[in-house]
């Protein structure tokens, strides 16, 4: 608790556990001595129910008053060896995070001969293994199918997997590489770059005109020399550069939307996309397993043609 706020806190909730089962042991004491005086002279408080039903003044039983000493003493136990007096942290110096870890190691130790057989195969023989898919298609859903879909294909914003256009490259070295390392696409405002107001509208049907889309040919045409700003990341043929995320502007694949009013909306106002790393969740042979699962996709006997 020490962590998140100053020493006193801890010093006030240590006290005040401590002062706790004080109190609980006085009350007990008091209750087992003090007896009620009553109005008669046969041991009962004067309190009668239902015309017979009357309250006895006899002392608590010795079975609940037992029961409660080991309760008392079972709390002391406890916040000896475990944390619960501020920051003391217990003599077992035991932690929700410590144990997490351990049964973390665990089960990654047990893993290990289970994933073994795998380290020296490659993507294709990876792909061509039942058991080592099986487990890719397990690990894809407890970790990429939020974004992604259970299918793979995606929806705006999120990759398709199964089409065979790659932001990043789509070798087995490069999955694993967004797959542990996570990815950041970042593409900058260009309204300005590419001279403003008319000319996005232009630029916007020529990059429509580079995946042969429906656009305006003389707006396209007038588009073609301002592109030149985007060349820098897309290349001047519009083709990309996996080196950078830069997406094919030539492959008719939308990732945030088709059309001139969501390409001028990128240009104006820039577009960033991120995929986490997951190598802290994943061992790296869960790494290499997951990512021929997902290059199977494209490349293996699941594959699925490009969206038109």
């Amino acid at each position: 608790m020490s962590d998140f706020f100053s020493g006193g806190w801890s010093v006030f909730v240590a006290a005040a556990t401590v002062l706790g089962l004080i109190a609980c042991v006085a009350l007990l004491i008091i209750a087992a001595r003090r007896r009620v005086v009553g109005t008669v002279d046969d041991n009962t408080t004067g309190h009668v129910w239902d015309e017979d039903l009357r309250e006895l003044n006899n002392p608590l039983p010795r079975w609940w008053m037992g029961l409660f000493v080991i309760t008392v003493l079972f709390s002391v136990a406890y916040l000896f060896l475990y944390p619960g007096l501020g920051s003391f942290g217990g003599s077992l110096k035991w932690s929700s995070t410590g144990q997490y870890e351990a049964e973390e190691a665990k089960a990654r130790a047990a893993l290990t001969t289970l994933y073994a057989r795998f380290t020296a195969m490659d993507e294709k023989q990876l792909a061509a293994d039942s058991q080592a898919m099986g487990i890719g298609e397990r690990l894809f859903v407890n970790n990429c199918a939020a974004c992604h879909g259970s299918d793979a294909r995606g929806s705006k914003g999120f990759p398709n997997l199964t089409d065979g256009d790659w932001l990043w490259g789509g070798s087995m070295a490069e999955i694993q590489k967004s797959i542990a390392e996570g990815r950041v696409g970042a593409m900058p405002p260009m309204a300005e770059a590419v001279g403003g107001g008319e000319n996005v509208r232009n630029v916007a049907h020529y990059v429509l005109s580079l995946a042969g889309s429906p656009h305006d040919s003389v707006a396209a045409q007038l588009g073609r020399s301002k592109f030149s700003a985007c060349a820098a990341c897309h290349g001047m043929d519009g083709k990309g550069n996996p080196a950078l995320g830069a997406p094919n502007l030539t492959d008719k694949v939308w990732l945030h939307g088709w059309g001139e009013e969501a390409i001028a909306s990128i240009v104006n106002g820039g577009k960033t996309n991120q995929m986490p790393a997951h190598a802290n969740r994943l061992t790296p042979e869960q790494v290499k397993v997951l990512a021929a699962y997902v290059w199977r996709f494209s490349n293996g006997s699941t594959k699925v043609a490009a969206n038109p």
